[in-house]
């Protein structure tokens, strides 16, 4: 019984599939936060994209 508790209070297999868990979620929690800061980046290029091709006369478009 002895060796029992020993074997089991030295096995940290399962605490090392904790942490590669937390970790992949930290990821992927960083992944989709990165990829919302772009889509909004990007939304907001296209929308100024549009304006502009729309009214070419309108403040921040280049016009020559």
């Amino acid at each position: 019984m002895l060796k029992l508790i020993k074997r089991f209070k030295n096995n940290e297999s399962g605490a090392t599939a904790i942490e590669y868990g937390l970790i992949a979620a930290l990821i992927a929690l960083a992944i989709m936060v990165g990829a919302g800061s772009l889509g909004d980046a990007l939304n907001s290029k296209f929308e100024k994209i549009a304006g502009c091709v729309s009214d070419p006369t309108a403040s921040g478009c280049a016009t020559k």
